[in-house]
C-alpha cells in the first residue's frame, strides 16, 4: 500500500506529517511553530500538545515555538557582553522584558521536507540583537513519538551569547500529573525575574505531583533531563527528555487548562548577571561561525517504535 504524501496546506503555510497513529502539523510562517500533536485512533483524537483554536495567527495560540537565541526574560532589555550594549523593546504585550529571542517571532521557510521528516530555517540579520544568526529545526515523527532538534550557529564576525529552549504546551485537568526531578528553583518577583535560587522543595518539588492550576512560573536548575506526564485520558504517559537542557521552566497558572514544559539550556536572565557565572548558568558564548543545538524528544511511553 502506498504511502500517504506529506501535506503542505497554503491557505495557512502550515505543513503535516504522520506516522503511524500520530500527526504533526507545523505552521512555518507563525514563527517556526508546532500547531498541533494528536494521537489518531479511529474516530478519537487525542491532543499530546494543547489544540490551536481554528484560525489562529498568533504565536501564543500554537501548540509550542522555538526559543532562540536566548531563553525567558532580559532585566530592563539592557545587557552589556565584552564592552558592547545590547538594548531590546519589550517583545510581547503585557511584558516589560523582551523574552525568547526573536525566532518565535519571525517567519520560517521550509527547507526540506518529507512524510515523516520536515526541516525549517530561520535567519537573522543583526539589528536590536547586535548579532547575525541563522537557526534551525529538524522534526522527525516515528510510530512512539517526535524528535525535535534546534540549532544556531553564529554568522557575524564577533563573539555571540546563545541560548536555546523550547516552549510546549499541554493540556492538563485534575488528575494531569507531573513527574522530574530538580534540584533548585528561582524565586521570582512580579515581572517574573528571578530574585533568589532556593532547595525546591515544598511547592516547589516537582516529583510525582498535580501539575494544573498550580499558579507557578518559575524556572528550575539542576533538572536531570527527564520529565514524565501523565493524564488517564492520554493513551499512555508522555516522556519529555532533552539531553542539553539543565534548565527547565514551569508554567501553570492557576486559571488550568494548560500547562507548560520547556527544556531550557540557561537560567532565566542570565544574560544580566556577570559573564563569569555564565557556565554556571547555562549561557554559551559562539564564537564566529560556531554552532550550538538543543534536542527534545516527546514520546508515548510504552509506545516506543
Amino acid at each position: 500500500m502506498a504511502k500517504k504524501p506529506f501535506m503542505l496546506h497554503a491557505e495557512h503555510m502550515s505543513l503535516t506529517l504522520r506516522a503511524g497513529a500520530l500527526e504533526l502539523l507545523l505552521r512555518p510562517s507563525l514563527g517556526g511553530a508546532i500547531e498541533g500533536l494528536h494521537w489518531i485512533d479511529g474516530e478519537r483524537r487525542v491532543p499530546l500538545l494543547r489544540e490551536s483554536r481554528e484560525g489562529a495567527d498568533s504565536v501564543l495560540d500554537m501548540a509550542s515555538f522555538p526559543l532562540v537565541p536566548y531563553v525567558n526574560r532580559i532585566r530592563d532589555g539592557r545587557f552589556t557582553f565584552r564592552g558592547q550594549e545590547a538594548v531590546l523593546e519589550p517583545n510581547m504585550a503585557g511584558d516589560i522584558s523582551p523574552l525568547h529571542g526573536q525566532g518565535w517571532l519571525g517567519a520560517w521557510r521550509i527547507e526540506s521536507s518529507d512524510e515523516q521528516w520536515a526541516v525549517l530555517r530561520f535567519e537573522h540579520a543583526a539589528g536590536e540583537w547586535p548579532w547575525a544568526y541563522e537557526a534551525r529545526q529538524v522534526f522527525a515523527l516515528d510510530d512512539g513519538g517526535l524528535k525535535l532538534s534546534l540549532e544556531c550557529r553564529n554568522l557575524s564576525d564577533s563573539p555571540m551569547p546563545c541560548g536555546l529552549g523550547q516552549h510546549p504546551y499541554f493540556p492538563c485537568g485534575p488528575e494531569t500529573r507531573l513527574d522530574t526531578d530538580v534540584r533548585t528553583v528561582f524565586e521570582i518577583d512580579e515581572h517574573v525575574l528571578p530574585t533568589a535560587e532556593v532547595p525546591a522543595t515544598g511547592r516547589y518539588d516537582l516529583r510525582d505531583r498535580l501539575v494544573c492550576g498550580q499558579g507557578l512560573d518559575h524556572g528550575f536548575s539542576g533538572w536531570g533531563g527527564e520529565a514524565t506526564l501523565s493524564d488517564p485520558a492520554w493513551p499512555a504517559p508522555l516522556r519529555l527528555s532533552s539531553s542539553q537542557a539543565r534548565f527547565f521552566q514551569l508554567y501553570s497558572p492557576e486559571s488550568g487548562g494548560i500547562f507548560v514544559a520547556e527544556p531550557v539550556t540557561h537560567a532565566n536572565a542570565a544574560l544580566n548577571e556577570p559573564e563569569a557565572r555564565w557556565s554556571e548558568l547555562g549561557m554559551q558564548v559562539l564564537e564566529p561561525g560556531e554552532t550550538m543545538r538543543l534536542d527534545m524528544r516527546l514520546e508515548l511511553a510504552g509506545l516506543t517504535a
